[in-house]
C-alpha cells in the first residue's frame, strides 16, 4: 500500500462514503442525534445543485479523511472565500499530520481560485482542534459570534 498522501474529489460514486464519514464527525462532536442527512440529500445538494464540495485524503486506496467545503463571499474584499464546513480524519490516522494535509489541500484550492480567505468554525469545547488551528497560524475570530435561523424558526421567519 502506497504510504503517500494524496487528494482527489469526491463524485456521486462517494456518497455513501460522505455521509460514513459525516456520521463519524457528528459522533466525535457528540451531535450524532442531529444528523438527518441521508445519501439521497447529499448527492442532491453536493452533486446535483453543486452547492459544496468534497476532497478526500487517500493513502493508497484508502479515504482516511475527507473536507467539505464551499464558497462564501466577502464584500469588504469583493472576492469569494472558502468556507470550511467539516474536516475530519479517522481515529487510527489522528497524530500524524494528516489533519495539517488537508487544510495545507485547501489552502491550495483556496489561492488558486484566488479566494480572499479560509474560514470555518470550531465548537468552543474542542480544545485539541483549536489548538491545532492556532498552531498553523489561524486567527480566533473572537469579535463575531455565529446565528442561526433554523427549523420551525427559520420556517417562521420565511412566513
Amino acid at each position: 500500500m502506497d504510504n503517500e498522501l494524496k487528494f482527489r474529489y469526491a463524485g456521486r460514486e462517494d456518497v455513501a462514503l460522505i455521509l460514513k464519514f459525516v456520521r463519524e464527525l457528528a459522533d466525535y462532536e457528540k451531535m450524532l442525534d442531529e444528523v438527518v442527512a441521508d445519501e439521497a440529500t447529499l448527492e442532491e445538494w453536493i452533486f446535483d445543485k453543486q452547492k459544496a464540495e468534497v476532497i478526500f485524503a487517500c493513502l493508497g486506496d484508502k479515504e482516511i479523511g475527507f473536507a467539505l467545503f464551499f464558497h462564501n463571499f466577502s464584500t469588504f474584499l469583493g472576492r469569494a472565500g472558502l468556507y470550511l464546513e467539516d474536516l475530519y480524519v479517522s481515529p487510527e490516522y489522528r497524530g500524524r499530520g494528516y489533519g495539517k494535509a488537508i487544510l495545507k489541500q485547501l489552502a491550495k484550492i483556496a489561492v488558486e481560485r484566488k479566494c480572499g480567505r479560509m474560514e470555518w468554525c470550531c465548537l468552543d469545547w474542542n480544545k485539541p482542534s483549536i489548538d491545532f488551528y492556532l498552531s498553523l497560524g489561524a486567527e480566533q475570530m473572537s469579535d463575531w459570534t455565529t446565528y442561526r435561523l433554523a427549523g420551525n424558526t427559520l420556517q417562521e421567519l420565511a412566513q
